[in-house]
C-alpha cells in the first residue's frame, strides 16, 4: 500500500483550536487540521509553513510535535505529523476549504472529523 506523508497544523489561540472543512477531493466536507503533503526535499516544518501559506494565506510559528498519526485509508496509508502552531501574521483566509471553526475542548466533537484526525483529538484535549 502506498504511504502518503503529510503534516497538519493544530493552530491554537487561547483555549481554542482551528479546524477546517475540506472543500475538494474524496474527503470533501470532512473536518481536518489544515496542512498537506511533504514535497521532496522539504522538512516537515517547511512543508507545513508552505501549506498553511498556500491554503490560508497565513504565516505560522511551528511548535512541538504532538504526535505522528498512522492511519490506513482504503487506498493508501497516511503518516501525518501533527504540530502545535500559532499565527504569526495573517487572517486565516479560506482559499481551499469550505468552512472553518475555532473549537474549544468541549466543542471538538461537534464537527465530523476525518478518521485520521479523530485519532488526534483525545491527545489534543489532554494538552489543551
Amino acid at each position: 500500500m502506498k504511504t502518503i506523508r503529510v503534516v497538519a497544523a493544530v493552530i491554537k489561540d487561547n483555549n481554542k483550536i482551528f479546524a477546517t472543512q475540506r472543500g475538494y477531493g474524496d474527503f470533501k466536507g470532512g473536518w481536518e487540521f489544515p496542512g498537506g503533503k511533504i514535497e521532496e526535499g522539504e522538512t516537515p516544518q517547511e512543508a507545513l509553513k508552505r501549506e498553511i501559506m498556500e491554503e490560508l494565506d497565513t504565516e505560522i510559528e511551528i511548535g512541538e510535535l504532538i504526535d505522528t498519526i498512522e492511519y490506513d485509508y482504503p487506498h493508501f496509508h497516511l503518516s501525518m505529523g501533527c504540530y502545535w502552531c500559532s499565527v504569526v501574521n495573517g487572517d486565516l483566509v479560506l482559499k481551499e476549504h469550505e468552512a472553518a471553526r475555532w473549537l474549544g475542548k468541549d466543542e471538538m466533537m461537534e464537527v465530523e472529523w476525518l478518521p485520521a484526525d479523530v485519532k488526534l483529538i483525545e491527545k489534543i484535549k489532554i494538552e489543551m
